[in-house]
C-alpha cells in the first residue's frame, strides 16, 4: 500500500476499531478518533516532505504517488490514486482540519461512538475526491461523503437540523444524478471505453463541441451545488447553521472546495469547449456570488449565518480566479481553496466558543467583550481581518491573484466584483464592534476565556494565515507548476482572454 491509499484507509481503520468499542467508553472511543487524525495529517505531512512539484512542470497529467490496481477489469475500473499540485495542498488540508475540527469536537457527549464514525468516514470520502484518477472511484467517494454529512446534521444538529439535512442531501443528490449521466457520457464515447480520468483529459479533442457543451451542463449541475453557485446555494447557511460546530468547519473547510475542484479538474481539463461556452454564465455567477453572498451576510444578526453566508461570497472569489482562465487566475483560485479553508474553518470554530459559553449567536446580544476574553478577541478579530482580506493575510494574498488574474479578461466584471470586498470588510467590522467595543452587558462579566482544547484546534489555523500572508510561496510553491501549466493549454480556445 503507497502513502497515498494509506492517507485515505486510515480514518477508515480508525471508524472501523470504533465500531468494535463498547458505546459506554466514550473516551475510549474519543482516543482512537485523535490518535487516527493525528496519524493522518502525519502521513500527509511526511507525504509532503517527499512531493516534488517541480517534476509536474513540463506536464499537468504526471500525477505523484500513483497507485493503480485492477477493480473491475471487465469495465477497465481501476483502483487508481494520485496526487498533484491541484489536489495535493486540498489533500493537506483535509487532513489540517479533520484533524482540529475533530479536537474541538471532544466537547460532543451524546453518542460519542456514532458521531466519530461517521467523521473518520465523512474524511475518507473527502479525501479519496481529490485523489481518485478513476470515475467509478471519484464517483464512490463523493457519495460517500454525502450520508456521513446528513448524519452528523441530522443527529447532531440545532432545533431545524432535520429540515437542514435533507435540504443538503436532496441538494446534493439532485447534482449527483445528472454528474453520474456526465461520467457515462464520457466512458461510452470514449475508445476505447475508459474511466480512467487521466485518459479522458488527454481524449478531450476527440470529443465534438456539442457533447462537451452538455457533458459539462451535467457536470456543473453536480459541481455548482457543492461551490455553492448560485442559484445552488440555498441549502448552505441552513446546513451551516444547524450542523455541530466542527461539521460546519469541514462543511465550509473542504466540502466546498470539491465542487470547485471539480470544475478544473474535469469540467476545464476534460471539456474546454464546454468550459469556453460556459465562461460568459461563469463570470455572471461568480459576480452575483460575491456581491449577493456578502449583502447577505451584511443583513445577518446570527453570526454564524453571518459566516455561511460569506462562504457564498469567498467562492465566488474562487470562481472568478477560474474564470480568467490563466495561470494568475488558477493560481488565485486553487489558493483561494486553501485560505478560505483556513479562515472560515478558524472562524466557525470561534462562533463555536462563544456559543458554547453564551448559548447565543446573536451578534446584538454582546458588547464589551473584548476586556472579559481579551484572547479570544484578539484571535477573533485577526481572523476576520484575514477573511475582509486585509494585507499581510492569507485572504488578501488569494483575493489579489482572482482579481489579477481576472482583470485582462473581465475588465468591468472585476472593478463591479471588487465591491465585495467593502462589504464584507463593513460587517465584518460591524460584528467586532458590536461584540467587543463598547459597555460590558453585566451578565457576561464571568464569561471564560478560551480554553487549552480550542486554543489548540484554531492556533495552527490562524498561525498558517499569518504565515501564508507573510509568505505566500508557502502555498504556492505546491501549486504552481500544475496550474501555470494549467492555465497555458487550450490556447486555440483562450488565447484571446489571455
Amino acid at each position: 500500500m503507497g502513502i497515498l491509499s494509506a492517507i485515505i484507509l486510515l480514518p477508515l481503520l480508525g471508524a472501523a476499531i470504533i465500531l468494535c468499542v463498547p458505546k459506554d467508553k466514550p473516551r475510549v472511543v474519543q482516543g482512537i478518533a485523535v490518535a487516527a487524525l493525528v496519524l493522518d495529517l502525519l502521513l500527509a505531512l511526511w507525504a509532503l516532505a517527499s512531493f516534488d512539484p517541480g517534476t509536474l512542470q513540463m506536464d499537468a497529467l504526471s500525477f505523484s504517488f500513483v497507485e493503480k490496481l485492477p477493480w473491475i477489469p471487465s469495465l477497465d475500473i481501476h483502483y487508481h490514486v494520485g496526487a498533484d499540485g491541484l489536489s495535493f495542498p486540498l489533500i493537506l488540508l483535509t487532513a489540517l482540519l479533520s484533524l482540529v475540527a475533530g479536537v474541538y469536537s471532544l466537547n460532543i457527549t451524546v453518542r460519542v461512538k456514532e458521531f466519530f464514525f461517521w467523521y473518520l468516514l465523512l474524511e475518507t470520502g473527502l479525501l479519496g475526491v481529490f485523489a481518485a484518477l478513476d470515475f467509478f472511484l471519484f464517483y464512490l467517494f463523493w457519495e460517500l461523503t454525502l450520508v456521513p454529512m446528513y448524519f452528523l446534521i441530522g443527529v447532531w444538529g440545532g432545533p431545524k437540523k432535520e429540515f437542514a439535512a435533507i435540504k443538503f442531501f436532496l441538494f446534493t443528490l439532485f447534482g449527483s444524478v445528472f454528474m453520474l449521466l456526465g461520467i457515462l457520457a464520457l466512458y461510452f464515447n470514449s475508445t476505447p471505453h475508459t474511466f480512467d480520468m487521466v485518459q479522458l483529459m488527454a481524449a478531450h479533442a476527440g470529443f465534438s463541441r456539442e457533447f462537451q457543451i452538455l457533458v459539462f451542463l451535467a457536470f456543473y449541475l453536480g459541481l455548482a451545488v457543492k461551490v455553492p453557485a448560485f442559484p445552488f446555494h440555498t441549502w448552505l447557511p441552513l446546513a451551516h447553521v444547524e450542523a455541530p460546530t466542527g461539521v460546519s468547519v469541514l462543511l465550509a473547510g473542504v466540502l466546498l472546495k470539491m465542487g470547485a475542484y471539480g470544475l478544473l479538474r474535469i469540467s476545464y481539463s476534460m471539456l474546454p469547449a464546454g468550459f469556453q461556452w460556459f465562461l460568459p454564465v461563469l463570470v455572471i455567477i461568480a459576480f452575483i456570488n460575491i456581491l449577493y453572498g456578502a449583502l447577505c451576510a451584511m443583513d445577518q444578526t446570527d453570526m454564524k449565518k453571518m459566516v455561511a453566508y460569506s462562504s457564498i461570497n469567498h467562492m465566488g472569489y474562487c470562481m472568478l480566479g477560474m474564470a480568467a482562465v490563466s495561470s494568475i487566475g488558477f493560481s488565485g483560485a486553487v489558493l483561494q481553496m486553501i485560505t478560505h479553508g483556513l479562515i472560515t474553518g478558524a472562524l466557525f470554530l470561534l462562533v463555536g466558543v462563544v456559543y458554547d459559553r453564551a448559548h447565543t449567536r446573536e451578534i446584538g446580544a454582546f458588547g464589551g467583550l473584548g476586556s472579559v476574553v481579551p484572547v479570544y478577541a484578539g484571535i477573533m478579530s485577526l481572523t476576520c481581518f484575514a477573511s475582509l482580506g486585509l494585507p499581510g493575510l492569507a485572504g488578501f494574498v488569494s483575493e489579489f491573484l482572482c482579481f489579477l488574474g481576472a482583470f485582462p479578461a473581465w475588465k468591468w466584471v472585476t472593478i463591479l466584483s471588487v465591491s465585495g470586498i467593502l462589504v464584507t470588510a463593513a460587517f465584518f467590522l460591524r460584528m467586532i464592534e458590536k461584540v467587543f467595543l463598547g459597555p460590558l452587558d453585566s451578565k457576561w462579566e464571568g464569561l471564560p476565556d478560551m480554553n487549552a482544547r480550542e486554543l489548540l484546534a484554531v492556533l495552527p489555523l490562524t498561525a498558517l494565515t499569518v504565515a501564508i500572508g507573510v509568505w505566500p510561496r508557502l502555498a504556492l510553491d505546491l501549486m504552481n507548476p500544475t496550474v501555470t501549466y494549467l492555465g497555458r493549454l487550450f490556447p486555440d480556445l483562450f488565447g484571446a482572454l489571455r
